[in-house]
Parts: structure tokens; C-alpha cells; sequence
């Protein structure tokens, strides 16, 4: 297996096992809070979806799809502590966002060769994703620590386990 193929796998499989544990979960189980410190499983999809577009971003400018001028704002961390949930988007809303998100970073990838990979990654992000390969896995390895806080949600609402 490839660079690209691993980093390529790693970002399916991350999106398989979040949108297993979201497929059955209504608009209305998005905004459950496992304990009341916790983050709800909208927020925590919105700020999935920004810092995969920032991080895209960071690697060549212009890459992310633009999203409404209005979800940073919705998905901050104040608005995580915050009792509004009117304030969120339905789960169809927030699979488009994830879906033509991650279709640009695939296509992103596609774009950069084994060279490109090894490069620095970008300043801001260089604490941990030391190359530009991995801001990719760090999108990978992001949603999949927010998958488990998700199972969490579901054990909550006593989904079945589905993975």
C-alpha cells in the first residue's frame, strides 16, 4: 500500500464508523448531552467539519467548500457551553457538509504527490502534524476521537451498538 492509499483509507474508514453511529440517531438525539459538561453530538459535527476545513485550508488555500457565514459562530466553544440548541443544523444539513467536505479533501490529496506529503505541514499546525501527510491523518484520527464521544451519546439514548 501507498502513502496516498493508507492516508486515503484512514479518512474512509474514520467517515464509516461516524456515520455508523449517526445513522440512526434523529435531529433530536443530536443535541443530547451525555453528563451536562459534555458536548452534544451537533456541536461536536460542526466542529469536526471546521477544523477539517481549516486544516485543508492550511495545506492550499480555497480547497474547503465555503459553509454558511454563520457555522463558525454556531459551533465556537462558547456556543458549545451555551443552552441554545436552536441554533444547530438537522443531520441532513450536517452530512452534506461532512460529505462535500471530505470529497474536497480527498480530491486535495489526490492533488499532492510523495513530495508534497513530506513538506512541512502548516505553521500553525506543525505541533501535531508535523508534515502536510499529517493534517490528513490528523482529520482521520479527529473524527474518530469524536466517533467514541458519539458512542457515548448513543449508549446515553440506548442505541443499539452498531460497530
Amino acid at each position: 500500500m501507498k502513502t496516498h492509499e493508507a492516508i486515503s483509507s484512514n479518512l474512509h474508514t474514520s467517515r464509516f464508523i461516524m456515520t455508523s453511529y449517526l445513522s440512526d440517531l434523529s435531529d433530536e438525539d443530536l443535541i443530547v448531552r451525555p453528563v451536562s459538561a459534555a458536548h452534544h453530538a451537533a456541536w461536536q459535527i460542526g466542529h469536526l467539519i471546521l477544523s477539517e476545513s481549516q486544516m485543508i485550508n492550511g495545506v492550499r488555500a480555497s480547497s474547503a467548500p465555503a459553509l454558511p457565514s454563520e457555522f463558525a459562530a454556531r459551533h465556537d466553544k462558547g456556543a458549545a457551553k451555551a443552552g441554545d440548541n436552536t441554533q444547530y443544523y438537522s443531520k441532513s444539513q450536517y452530512l452534506s457538509f461532512m460529505n462535500s467536505l471530505r470529497e474536497a479533501t480527498l480530491a486535495l490529496l489526490s492533488q499532492l504527490s510523495e513530495q508534497d506529503l513530506s513538506k512541512p505541514g502548516p505553521e500553525a499546525m506543525r505541533s501535531y502534524a508535523p508534515k502536510v501527510g499529517s493534517v490528513f491523518l490528523s482529520i482521520a484520527n479527529h473524527e474518530l476521537m469524536h466517533s467514541g464521544q458519539i458512542a457515548v451519546i448513543r449508549r446515553a439514548l440506548g442505541k443499539p451498538v452498531v460497530i
